[in-house]
């Protein structure tokens, strides 16, 4: 890795927790159930929190932008997301969830304070440097411009309240980072159910943890298979040193493709903005909300 690959990854594992509040706070659920959403379990509420950005998108473009989870387990809650509310509903209740969590989890006096509106300009100004019109170009026709979630998110209008700007940068640097990570598991030939048990494999997180993707078994055993053939996985479902290689060459193209806005931020805007987050992500990685093991490997990757 270079030294602007680490920066990349570094400022990923920053911002994504500050993100993902939506996915976990109670506020988030609150806001949720208010729109008519069953909050018994999460996922009907992520689907339509992370998918409001697309419009009023089908299933299949979902399992596309998405890419993890089984087709299946999206068609039990897309479209039918739409039908409880629509998407323009759901954007709102979204930045309404993300105020109500951000206040309880840093207090007014910090939302409002000027470390965090400083936070969200710089931010801002990496997330305006996503490109997708660039984007495309590394990885040919199945690049990530052919992945709709970065920009989806981008063509939305700036939140005016520092604390949501933030939070809507956060979403666009790492759905804009997903879209690469996609292109880049295509370009390795990793279908999505390959590409989690692959990742299962090198450890970044218990294949347990995976299941919430929705595949089957059969699915799951299927997929294994088929890295066995390729000298992927061992018989035991370990990794092989080959398959170690290409999951680490994933993450690296990962790492570049996401490093162009902090090139536009440039070292010390960089810099700034890691020290400004330090406080903020201590605060939600120490509240105990989000899940210690989840599928994205952050902490093993």
């Amino acid at each position: 890795m270079t030294g602007e690959t680490v920066r990349a990854r570094q400022m990923w594992h920053l911002l994504e927790p500050l993100h993902a509040v939506l996915y976990y706070a109670p506020a988030a659920f609150e806001e949720a159930a208010a729109l008519g959403y069953d909050t018994e379990e999460r996922w009907a509420s992520y689907f339509a929190w992370r998918a409001a950005p697309l419009g009023a998108a089908g299933a299949d473009e979902v399992v596309r932008t998405f890419h993890s989870f089984a087709p299946a387990t999206v068609a039990r809650y897309v479209p039918a997301s739409w039908a409880t509310a629509p998407p323009e509903a759901v954007l709102a209740a979204r930045l309404r969830a993300v105020d109500r969590a951000y206040r309880a989890l840093f207090g007014d006096r910090r939302v409002e304070g000027a470390d965090l509106a400083e936070a969200a300009a710089l931010a801002r100004r990496a997330a305006e440097a996503t490109n997708p019109g660039v984007l495309g170009g590394t990885f040919g026709p199945a690049g990530p411009a052919d992945s709709a979630l970065g920009p989806a998110n981008s063509a939305l209008p700036w939140p005016d309240a520092p604390h949501l700007a933030l939070w809507h940068a956060a979403t666009v640097l790492r759905e804009h980072r997903g879209d690469g990570h996609i292109a880049a598991l295509q370009a390795a030939g990793l279908d999505p159910v390959e590409s989690l048990a692959s990742f299962a494999a090198v450890g970044a997180a218990r294949p347990e943890v995976f299941a919430s993707r929705g595949w089957s078994e059969q699915e799951w055993g299927a997929a294994r298979h088929r890295l066995q053939e390729r000298g992927l996985l061992a018989a035991d479902g370990a990794a092989t040193e080959a398959g170690r290689e290409l999951r680490a060459e994933v993450e690296l193209r990962t790492d570049e493709e996401a490093a162009a806005p902090w090139r536009a931020l440039g070292e010390e805007g960089r810099e700034r903005l890691a020290e400004l987050l330090g406080e903020p992500w201590l605060e939600v990685i120490g509240s105990g909300m989000l899940p210690g093991e989840n599928t994205l490997g952050i902490g093993k990757v």
